[in-house]
């Protein structure tokens, strides 16, 4: 995505996070691509544990220059008096601090929401746990897919019968780092108004069950609990996975009626698309294994770019399941910058996904990946006006650290 003359939207925003993992560092990932200045406190030495998930090279996860680009490393220790007074004055000329500790964990280092806002009236803090800041489950640990599962999403992924399975991805907490970045977005907006500033309390199973759909006035109205049901998706025909000839599968979403007679059509089937009966979604998932299996039958005898082919010329959604590599190749992805190429600090060059949402004239931006443990201390702690000597110290005693002090991360 290419950057014009403007200013980035957030520009001059500054934003401190206290979090680790997945769900408080990427809603600041979000605001650092369109230009805040993101201050991301890590522990000394250790730093944040997604430094070292998944598939490491040079030591580092490679995950970790998407979710911490844009950013600024500050390595202290927050269990320590003086890392605190630093996150404190760091608080008072902050406009959002963006936090994921289980609830009370701030509260009891003295960097809760009650003594932060009292430095700055005009903070905005986003507080992401499992449960909430409320309620008899809020000191419980909570992870992504506990949320997932506690939000309904785990019950309804799968197939009849079968164990639930989870989504690929940790779903919940980018959920919910997208609801708090929409909270401090709207916090702003109020600020502007009144000048003071306010929290958001984001919980992860909240922010799966958001998602949810119909499942609760279903329950509530007609007493029907939602069912797993593979990849079907049901009251909505058709819209299902077929097998081809060559054994891969293709998407098929042909549940809009003028969609369905299209489809049908395509595939031989004039019966099926002059049925009064199914002209309708109503008619058509009262009927929906006879409509999927006419259309399955037609796709096993065709591979799958035929079938692709004969489904985008009648002007049907199809599709297939996108790997890494169908990702990286597809000319789709590529004309629309969605994947970039960033140099990190090693001088690996490196793709990576691009940044939305897309926004006409201050886009956001990818920057470099992300930063080595402590890369910024000195420097920030320098805009604070803390002197040399002090700072000298601190770095003694193991409440500062920077990378180029000891092993790199």
């Amino acid at each position: 995505m290419t950057n014009t003359d403007h200013h980035p939207a957030l520009s001059g925003l500054k934003v401190l996070e206290l979090g680790q993992l997945i769900a408080g560092p990427f809603a600041t990932k979000l605001l650092g691509e369109f230009g805040a200045d993101v201050i991301k406190i890590e522990p000394p030495f250790s730093g944040d544990p997604l430094r070292r998930w998944r598939v490491l090279e040079e030591g580092t996860s490679l995950w970790w220059h998407v979710q911490t680009r844009n950013k600024r490393s500050l390595s202290l220790d927050l269990k320590s008096e003086d890392g605190q007074e630093i996150v404190r004055q760091l608080a008072t000329e902050a406009d959002i601090v963006v936090e994921n500790f289980r609830p009370g964990t701030l509260e009891k280092w003295g960097l809760g929401w009650e003594a932060l806002s009292e430095l700055n009236p005009a903070l905005i803090m986003v507080r992401i746990s499992g449960y909430g800041q409320t309620g008899p489950y809020r000191d419980r640990p909570g992870f992504g897919v506990i949320g997932e599962a506690m939000g309904g999403l785990r019950y309804l992924t799968g197939h009849p019968d079968e164990p639930s399975v989870r989504v690929g991805v940790s779903l919940g907490d980018s959920l919910s780092a997208l609801y708090g970045v929409i909270g401090a977005l709207l916090a702003l907006q109020e600020r502007n108004h009144s000048g003071c500033g306010q929290y958001i309390d984001v919980a992860l199973y909240e922010s799966v069950f958001a998602m949810m759909e119909s499942l609760v006035p279903e329950y509530d109205g007609a007493g029907i609990i939602r069912e797993p049901s593979g990849s079907a998706l049901p009251g909505i025909t058709p819209s299902n996975s077929y097998l081809c000839r060559d054994g891969e599968h293709v998407l098929i979403a042909g549940n809009g009626d003028s969609i369905y007679k299209r489809l049908m059509q395509a595939i031989g089937r004039d019966d099926l698309a002059e049925e009064a009966a199914l002209a309708h979604n109503d008619g058509r998932s009262r009927d929906a294994e006879r409509i999927d299996t006419a259309i399955g039958e037609w796709t096993a005898q065709h591979e799958r770019d035929h079938v692709l082919e004969v489904l985008e010329a009648a002007s049907v959604p199809s599709g297939y399941p996108y790997t890494a590599r169908d990702i990286v190749e597809d000319p789709h992805y590529q004309a629309r910058e969605m994947i970039e190429t960033i140099t990190t600090e090693s001088g690996r060059r490196l793709k990576v996904p691009g940044v939305l949402p897309r926004l006409s004239r201050t886009p956001g931006r990818v920057g470099g990946g992300g930063p080595q443990l402590g890369q910024h201390t000195r420097t920030i702690l320098d805009e604070l006006g803390i002197d040399s000597d002090t700072q000298r110290a601190l770095f003694e005693r193991g409440v500062l650290y920077e990378s180029s002090m000891g092993e790199k991360s």
